[in-house]
């Protein structure tokens, strides 16, 4: 059976443009819809964009507000695109929210790039929302993880089990 999934952006590597007149990496418009669209995805979706700020940058009150989309939506499958650095915190702030598969996910080089990781972990992010269980999860470059079990090791630039 199929059911809607909704995509929530926040923003992070996976929407970062270059702007080569500021010789910086600035957050554009987000290509989740084309991306998806590119992929000829055929589960419905809908894509709303609730932020554009760096990981880095995301507050509290950014988090809470990521919650209460979540909370607030119909859809009981959700994918979050969402900067790297700060992915494991908003997972947490994600974590008690029950009756739903909630999957965060980025990229590592921006979509706009041709060897970007942006458009796999999208898919693996589509497919985990409709096959894992009730929970909050992250994936990145092939692998679920647990958002409880997993932490971002900057030395390897990879998502790694906590421990």
């Amino acid at each position: 059976m199929s059911y809607p999934i909704l995509v929530l952006t926040t923003g992070g590597t996976i929407d970062k443009q270059y702007f080569d007149a500021l010789s910086e990496f600035q957050i554009a418009d987000s290509m989740v819809t084309t991306i998806l669209r590119t992929a000829r995805v055929t589960q419905p979706f809908r894509v709303v964009e609730l932020m554009r700020k760096d990981s880095l940058e995301l507050t509290d009150t950014d988090r809470a507000a990521v919650r209460a989309a979540i909370a607030e939506a119909p859809e009981t499958a959700v994918v979050v695109t969402h900067g790297t650095d700060t992915m494991v915190e908003t997972a947490a702030a994600l974590a008690d929210l029950g009756g739903r598969t909630i999957v965060l996910v980025g990229a590592l080089a921006p979509a706009r790039f041709a060897e970007s990781d942006a458009a796999f972990n999208l898919g693996m992010a589509f497919a985990c929302a409709q096959a894992a269980g009730e929970g909050v999860y992250i994936t990145m470059n092939g692998t679920v993880f647990p958002a409880g079990a997993v932490v971002k090791d900057r030395s390897v630039g990879a998502f790694v089990p906590k421990g």
